[in-house]
């Protein structure tokens, strides 16, 4: 199978010499980061860049599922549809990946599995922007092994989105998005609803989010305004406590609200924010006894920050701070909370003609219970040409445990108040190749990780997982990929991931995480447009895990869109394949779906 997936990847180098100047979105876009945003032909990180077209076209319900698509990413669900996912970036947990709204952080406190409650459909997404490898110089706790920034659309205009769909298993979903306003003053809201009977035996979900955006444009700069709240009601067949306990259920809500301020002043730029977003968690062991077995968590994470950048003869300086307060209200964890500050510093300077680009940084944070860390950071890039580049990057990493880590006591958990926070040491190094139709990109990386937090027991037998700081760990790994637009009519995307994880020095112990990455991953898109209103996606995706074997997806989209109507016929996974991807949980076979829309656009 690698052969052969590495025989496609470089059949698609050769297509390069056919590359025609087509032009792409990307080109064009800025990635956005916390003191300063970045051309994304300039960033000398590894980047991935989801276009709105591309969540148009592909065969994905939700963001967890595009997300999948992403060569490096590894989204470990539970369920399908967006129900319950963990997001991973090359050997990483869920804990270790920073999840941002327009810049505004969403991830929990309480733990990761419930960073991806998101309040919005992608219909409303206009891209996502995904740095790969250690950003915590830049964003702080969390962005430990990677950084995805979800970024909404907001236009002028009157208009009215109407959308529904429908699919095996009693699987339907309604939704409205419409905007309203002005190149001064432009609003936006999205209501949707889904829901399905489930592909198991109580695998039933229900889903709600609403979702409200404003944008007031002033002087060199704008206020925006974002709030939205989200609702599942899911059941959890095996999820969580063991294979056996069929009959769990659990109920997530996750709501944000911010105020978020940009103006430039001649060579000096501003950006701040304000941001409250609460999560609440209540799980049963069994849904029809309660009385049994009941969680409820309230999580509240309330912030603020400021961030600059100045523009002069040496570069640009960036200086930010941020403050943050977290908050949690559990039966089972207890009244927690914790004070976070954060200072950062970044400078961005370039040399021998602007082809070679340095970015050196560095952030301190201070945790009211654990105390000082820093966070430093070096980005190095040169530009052989306009289409030639090398970059490097090398960064200290800290992860501060969850209160779940510490905290959390049941029959099958057992948390751990002397954690310790995990650290690592990454670096990356590659090369990147980009045409107007073409984009290729090859890298390899490491962390070298000590303390490492994992849940562990000493037998696979054993009933009850310990939360353990389980010593150093290696992680070593190649990633390449080539995006080619041949034509207008057809565009193909191959990607590839290898990663070796090692402990060094491996106890006797079962570890529950850490060991159940991807080792292989391999990716191939095919888009087709033809008859002048058809398109069609077919996605194929093999993954092999360390120690839970190997699977093959296919997946496909035919979509038809004149004027203002659209329609779709969606499956997911073609072949039939019987596969999990987290806790031997089986992951849905064929999936139908078939869905429509229509703008109605008011004068």
């Amino acid at each position: 199978m690698i052969k052969k997936a590495g025989s496609i990847f470089f059949l698609g180098i050769l297509f390069f010499a056919k590359a025609q100047e087509n032009s792409t979105d990307i080109e064009t876009i800025e990635i956005q980061g916390k003191l300063f945003s970045t051309p994304y032909k300039s960033a000398n990180q590894n980047i991935s860049v989801i276009t709105r077209e591309e969540i148009i076209n592909s065969p994905a319900k939700s963001i967890d599922e595009i997300l999948q698509q992403v060569t490096g990413m590894d989204i470990r669900r539970r369920g399908a549809n967006g129900v319950q996912s963990d997001i991973g970036f090359r050997g990483s947990s869920s804990e270790q990946v920073l999840l941002l709204l327009n810049g505004i952080r969403m991830n929990d406190s309480q733990t990761g599995h419930n960073s991806m409650n998101l309040p919005l459909d992608l219909d409303d997404v206009e891209r996502i922007e995904i740095i790969k490898g250690p950003a915590a110089r830049r964003f702080g706790q969390n962005a430990y092994a990677g950084v995805i920034n979800v970024i909404t659309k907001i236009n002028p205009g009157k208009r009215v989105k109407i959308n529904a769909e429908a699919g095996d298993y009693e699987t339907y979903g309604l939704g409205l998005n419409a905007q309203l306003g002005n190149e001064k003053f432009s609003n936006s809201l999205q209501v949707n609803s889904s829901a399905s009977q489930g592909y198991m035996h109580n695998t039933d979900y229900e889903i709600r989010n609403i979702f409200y955006q404003s944008k007031l444009n002033i002087k060199d700069g704008n206020i925006r305004l974002q709030a939205g709240f989200s609702e599942k009601k899911f059941g959890a067949n095996g999820f969580y406590a063991s294979k056996a306990a069929t009959e769990q259920y659990e109920e997530t809500q996750a709501s944000v609200i911010s105020v978020s301020h940009q103006q430039q002043f001649g060579s000096l730029k501003l950006n701040s924010n304000v941001y409250w977003r609460r999560g609440q968690d209540m799980y049963l062991y069994n849904r029809e006894k309660p009385e049994i077995y009941r969680n409820m968590h309230i999580g509240n994470n309330v912030g603020g920050e400021v961030n600059s950048a100045y523009n002069w003869g040496l570069g640009t300086t960036g200086i930010g701070v941020e403050l943050r307060k977290e908050f949690l209200a559990s039966n089972n964890l207890g009244e927690r909370n914790r004070f976070v500050s954060q200072v950062f510093f970044e400078h961005h300077f370039s040399l021998l003609d602007k082809k070679l680009n340095i970015s050196p940084g560095i952030s301190w944070a201070n945790y009211s219970k654990e105390g000082n860390f820093f966070y430093p950071g070096l980005d190095v890039g040169y530009n052989f040409n306009s289409n030639n580049k090398i970059y490097g990057n090398i960064a200290k990493v800290h992860r501060i445990p969850t209160f779940t880590d510490l905290y959390y006591v049941s029959k099958t958990e057992h948390g751990n108040e002397n954690l310790l926070p995990e650290n690592a040491l990454y670096a990356e190094i590659g090369y990147q190749f980009q045409t107007k139709s073409v984009l290729a990109k090859i890298s390899g990386f490491l962390r070298d990780s000590n303390d490492a937090i994992d849940w562990t027991k000493i037998d696979t037998n054993d009933a009850v997982w310990y939360a353990q700081n389980i010593g150093e760990t290696n992680i070593k790994g190649i990633e390449a990929e080539v995006n080619h637009r041949m034509n207008d009519w057809l565009k193909y995307t191959v990607g590839y991931t290898y990663l070796d994880n090692k402990l060094k020095k491996p106890g006797d112990f079962v570890a529950r995480y850490l060991l159940d990455n991807l080792k292989h991953q391999f990716i191939t898109k095919l888009e087709t447009k033809f008859l002048k209103s058809f398109t069609n996606e077919v996605i194929y995706r093999y993954n092999e895990r360390l120690n839970n074997g190997s699977y093959n997806l296919l997946d496909d989209k035919l979509s038809f869109v004149k004027k203002d109507f659209s329609i779709y016929i969606l499956i997911n996974n073609l072949t039939n394949t019987s596969y999990t991807e987290t806790f031997d949980v089986p992951m849905p076979q064929r999936w139908f779906h078939i869905g429509l829309s229509y703008n109605l656009n008011i004068k």
